[in-house]
């Protein structure tokens, strides 16, 4: 690990007021609270302002409704009426609704729209807090229909927010259960939850952005004002309570778009800089390597993206190597890129060959484009990569397939793995944790940030069969689910497959028979285990 990195590994383990550091030094147990806002503190913006967007776009409102709302909402911040106005007109906007309905609702406004709006320094809190078996509460002034999905995601079972009246039908009246919880009245709720839970609030955690929190932040022993402004900002600095700001969700921030704009951008000039290069060299792997190596530098660095590597020495400890990433979102692959640099080619998905950025690049450097609907077609992609892999071309590939949430670890398929097996070549796990702090799932676009990344040494696959893979398999998976559960930060742990000796069979996890994943069932029985493995990716 370089200078730098240690540095950065060390500032990330100091335990500030508001970092998971802190948070993991605390006592434990149930008597400390951990008390949540929702909207401009787990989540950018105003999930209420999403709801009315939709209803207007499927014009389950008028324009006077929403004119309403939107006058009720800027009343409310410039404090010309009361917020039982403006969550009187939310609770009306679905009046005759079931609960069920509103359900429904609920789910896919979160997935389209709240989800990817979550502060990732927020999640890693709420889960630092659960890690010490404190009482998690999500407390918001929202309405269910807005807070819920979101407790549900992050796990949250406790929450205190505005409910609605509902008929002996169970349809919704339009009016909201008193005392409506906003200010004064959530710092009751707050309150009455901690007397009747065993909540010692002098030891507990209050995180808010609003003006109205400023009451429930002198309950608890430990305020935590999030990107706060107006009243409680001036509160917090004449307090001195430490404040936490997070900018890694303000994709539509134009500085962020510049830049992102900026990096991409580069690729013109460093592609034409590698023709060059290749061309007096005489080598199209030069030019190829040129390219990679300075694009990945000069790409992340325009972002302001910084990249805090642990084992960074197992880049080229041994080459050529299948290195395998987690993905998460479009930046994670060029994190990727940039670590192992050179000598290498990826697998992608066949959508993407036609993409006037990502296809070329990927056709220049001999990428497989794979078409996971047409097997194949695909094995024949996989063919020509294990073939670059026995020149020593080395491969970059998720062996997820598709991006998932930032802390869940998919199903990994079995092509990376035959590949590394048939190639005789060894597989290096590169775990990525916090991605999304630079880039939302789906967004084009970059912020700046730091991305913690653990490089683990080169694995052999020499002695591994077909029979025995779904257990080689499910162990490299088990270096990701540990590493993203209790994070290194100075020293890479040893997995246990790491300190099985040389040439030590394992006991291979049962597969049915008949199943589709017993990858025996395809192989030449007749034929040695080292050919059945080769054999086995065809």
């Amino acid at each position: 690990m370089s200078r730098d990195d240690g540095q950065q590994s060390e500032r990330r383990a100091l335990r500030l007021p508001g970092s998971v550091a802190e948070i993991l030094a605390s006592p434990e147990g149930p008597q400390v609270g951990a008390f949540f806002d929702l909207d401009g503190t787990l989540v950018a913006g105003f999930t209420g302002v999403i709801m009315t967007r939709d209803r207007l776009r499927s014009r389950q409102m008028s324009v006077g409704e929403f004119i309403g709302i939107v006058q009720a909402g800027l009343n409310h911040q410039l404090g010309r009426s009361e917020f039982e106005d403006l969550i009187g007109k939310g609770a009306r906007m679905l009046r005759g609704s079931s609960l069920s309905d509103v359900d429904e609702l609920a789910e896919r406004l979160f997935l389209q729209h709240v989800r990817d709006r979550i502060y990732p320094e927020m999640r890693d809190l709420v889960r630092a807090h659960m890690a010490r078996g404190h009482t998690v509460v999500l407390s918001s002034s929202a309405l269910t229909v807005q807070v819920e999905p979101v407790a549900q995601y992050l796990g949250v079972r406790n929450v205190l927010s505005n409910k609605f009246v509902t008929d002996e039908n169970g349809c919704i009246t339009g009016e909201v259960v008193r005392p409506i919880l906003w200010g004064p009245g959530k710092a009751r709720a707050v309150q009455v939850f901690a007397a009747s839970n065993g909540v010692d609030l002098s030891k507990s955690y209050f995180y808010a952005d609003g003006d109205e929190d400023v009451a429930l932040m002198y309950l608890v022993g430990n305020p935590r004002p999030t990107n706060p402004a107006g009243k409680l900002a001036a509160v917090a600095a004449k307090r001195g309570w430490p404040v936490l700001r997070f900018t890694s969700r303000s994709g539509s921030n134009p500085v962020s778009q510049l830049r992102t704009v900026a990096a991409i951008g580069s690729v013109v000039p460093v592609a034409a800089s590698a023709i060059g290069v290749g061309l007096l060299s005489r080598n199209r792997r030069t030019g190829v390597n040129f390219f990679t190596s300075t694009w990945g530098r000069m790409l992340l660095t325009t972002a302001g993206i910084n990249l805090n590597v642990l084992g960074r020495e197992n880049l080229t400890a041994q080459r050529p190597a299948v290195f395998l990433f987690n993905h998460r979102n479009q930046a994670d692959p060029l994190i990727a890129g940039r670590l192992v640099e050179r000598d290498f080619t990826t697998v992608a998905k066949k959508e993407l060959e036609n993409d006037p950025l990502i296809g070329t690049i990927g056709k220049v450097m001999d990428a497989a484009f794979i078409d996971r609907d047409d097997r194949k077609a695909a094995v024949e992609g996989l063919r020509k990569v294990e073939e670059l892999a026995r020149k020593g071309i080395s491969i970059l590939i998720a062996p997820e397939g598709t991006r998932l949430d930032t802390t869940e670890v998919g199903e990994f398929k079995k092509g990376p793995f035959r590949i590394a097996m048939s190639a005789g070549i060894p597989i290096v796990p590169i775990v990525i944790r916090n991605a999304e702090v630079v880039a939302a799932r789906d967004s084009s676009t970059f912020n700046p940030g730091t991305v913690d990344i653990a490089v683990y040494p080169p694995i052999p696959t020499d002695d591994w069969t077909v029979e025995d893979l779904p257990h080689r398999i499910a162990e490299v998976r088990q270096i990701y689910l540990d590493s993203l559960k209790a994070w290194p930060h100075r020293t890479l742990p040893v997995p246990a497959l790491y300190k099985r000796s040389p040439g030590e069979t394992v006991e291979p996890r049962k597969v049915a028979e008949n199943s589709a994943d017993n990858p025996a069932k395809k192989a030449d029985k007749k034929a040695p285990a080292k050919n059945a493995a080769v054999k086995g990716r065809q």
